[in-house]
């Protein structure tokens, strides 16, 4: 019954990417669409409030600076409503202002997409926090990296270095893909149970005579943007565990739907977009399949559960799961929620088996999975751009990629993107596990107490969000460190991804030749899965033995 579940919530994914990666194209692409009577004036007032000319187009230096200006305003504002929110309106509940470190963590947190959290949103945010340092940043920041997938497409079949208006773009794609789709699916979780009010929490007395406060707010407008947009958080500490974020079994298959809806649905509008159709499946292909395998990893060793369990005739491991989920959608959730880097849990991380707390670790590690928005496709390209090298230097021909030569300067930056990633892991892991204060937060010794240090900056790396949950991380050290990797992991990509986008673009097209390296191919393909699988192995695989593999082996049989 659980495969059955898995595979139909993966064939309403599979059935929605042509339609939803058609429609992105038409919006990216400013082709005309039914919906420009509706969007269309309401962009061009947004356009004259913020000064912007429509038709404005931007190399990839001006573009990466508005990337870098826009969002530093925006992480600027969100850390101030943080550190006043106890003065200000939207107040119900009377929570005081955040600390220091704590709202540092948290602004760099929603400007990078990450949504880490090291407070519980019920009793650490006032609602206009939540709307305003949370809900906003949750539109702002999916949009911007749909703007900079979009823009780097845009470079590799460009014949000039101009890679389009960011401000237009993150705007397009706010008014034209996330409040629509949010609004529609916000209105389907109220019918579902979810709470959208301003009112503050109520006391109740329960069937057992107690008294328990029960806290509401603006929830379904959050739960609907912090999945399509691959956020993450919660306006609850508990995330989609609770029940006022993930009611029902059928809220729960919407929540995987819509995690996996536009970064599946990208994928395939870079091949529209590139006029070549085969070589948006071959990297669909490449990422679906190290996506079934990881699903497969999770699924089994959730449903195997642990010796410990069966020895007590318990078979399968529901520990730290809802009922109402089961083993099934709670292996998907993990896998789905760290392929498409969202963040937002079903089920409690830290008590996953060993090899199935492994499967959110190796996805946010290779953080090609899909990804979030734009990060998934963005770091495919990368690896697609190093295979392509690779190739060539194997069989001796300058590599080429969509018509465009792979030479010195793209194949660096590259590299400078794809190596930022374990050394903002791997180095912070290591001071914190050699820092007596930063060791004290962890709730486990071993192995496992590895697991939830290597977690949380993997998860801060891959501006992802989710973790083990057993690390306290609401200190100083953790606060800075993993805001500090976030940083780093979302904005330095971010820059070598536009300049290569820009070194691209005003290359001449080189004619197709019998020589020339086919790169829309199932070999291609499988060369591709396997040079993304040798690197990550080779940089993370120490640091995963210490941890997960080390824990599976040392469980007694």
């Amino acid at each position: 019954m659980g495969f059955v579940q898995v595979a139909i919530t993966l064939i309403i994914i599979m059935l929605l990417v042509k339609p939803v990666g058609s429609y992105l194209v038409k919006v990216f692409q400013q082709e005309k669409t039914g919906l420009d009577r509706v969007f269309g004036p309401v962009e061009r007032l947004l356009y004259r409030l913020m000064g912007v000319r429509e038709n404005e187009t931007m190399g990839w230096k001006m573009y990466a600076g508005a990337v870098l200006l826009s969002n530093f305003v925006m992480m600027l504002l969100l850390y101030l409503v943080l550190r006043l929110q106890g003065h200000l309106p939207l107040n119900p509940d009377g929570v005081s202002n955040m600390g220091a470190a704590q709202a540092f963590n948290t602004a760099t947190s929603f400007i990078t997409n990450t949504n880490w959290q090291s407070y519980s949103g019920e009793n650490g945010l006032s609602y206009l926090s939540q709307l305003l340092a949370v809900t906003f940043p949750m539109f702002t920041s999916a949009a911007t990296g749909f703007a900079v997938a979009v823009a780097f497409i845009r470079g590799l079949v460009g014949r000039q270095d101009n890679l389009g208006n960011f401000y237009v773009d993150m705007v397009r794609g706010i008014t034209r893909v996330f409040l629509p789709l949010s609004f529609i699916v916000a209105l389907f979780l109220v019918f579902q149970g979810i709470p959208q009010t301003f009112q503050g929490a109520v006391d109740v007395t329960t069937l057992e005579g107690a008294k328990q406060t029960i806290t509401r707010g603006l929830v379904a407008s959050l739960e609907s943007v912090k999945h399509l947009g691959t956020n993450g958080g919660g306006w609850f500490g508990t995330n989609a565990a609770h029940p006022f974020e993930n009611p029902t079994p059928l809220s729960n298959v919407v929540h995987i739907v819509c995690m996996m809806l536009l970064p599946t649905a990208l994928v395939y509008a870079f091949g529209l977009m590139v006029r070549n159709k085969k070589q948006g499946w071959a990297v669909f292909g490449a990422m679906g399949l190290i996506f079934v395998v990881m699903l497969t990893i999770a699924f089994v060793s959730e449903y195997k559960g642990v010796t410990a369990l069966d020895t007590a005739g318990l078979h399968g491991n529901m520990e730290g799961k809802e009922v109402r989920f089961g083993e099934a959608q709670s292996a998907l959730f993990t896998t789905v929620t760290t392929a498409a880097t969202t963040g937002s849990v079903n089920n409690m991380h830290e008590s996953l088996t060993p090899m199935g707390g492994f499967v959110p670790l190796a996805e946010m590690m290779l953080n090609n999975v899909f990804g979030g928005k734009g990060v998934g496709l963005l770091n495919g390209l990368l690896y697609l751009i190093l295979t392509v090298f690779i190739c060539g230097l194997m069989v001796g021909r300058t590599p080429e990629f969509l018509g465009k030569k792979i030479e010195g300067k793209e194949v660096k930056l590259a590299a400078i993107a794809l190596l930022i990633h374990p050394l903002i892991i791997l180095a912070p892991t290591a001071l914190a596990l050699s820092t007596p204060a930063a060791i004290a937060s962890i709730s486990n010794g071993g192995t496992h107490g590895i697991s939830e240090v290597l977690y949380a900056f993997t998860s801060g790396s891959a501006n992802n969000g989710s973790a083990f949950a057993g690390l306290n991380a609401n200190t100083d050290f953790y606060n800075v460190g993993i805001g500090l990797v976030m940083l780093f992991g979302r904005y330095i990509s971010i820059i070598a991804m536009l300049a290569i986008a820009g070194s691209l673009a005003v290359k001449r097209i080189v004619p197709v030749t019998t020589g020339t390296l086919r790169t829309n191919t199932p070999l291609f393909t499988g060369i591709l899965i396997m040079i993304i699988l040798v690197i990550g192995a080779l940089t993370f695989f120490p640091a995963l033995a210490l941890g997960p593999i080390a824990e599976q082996l040392g469980m007694p049989k």
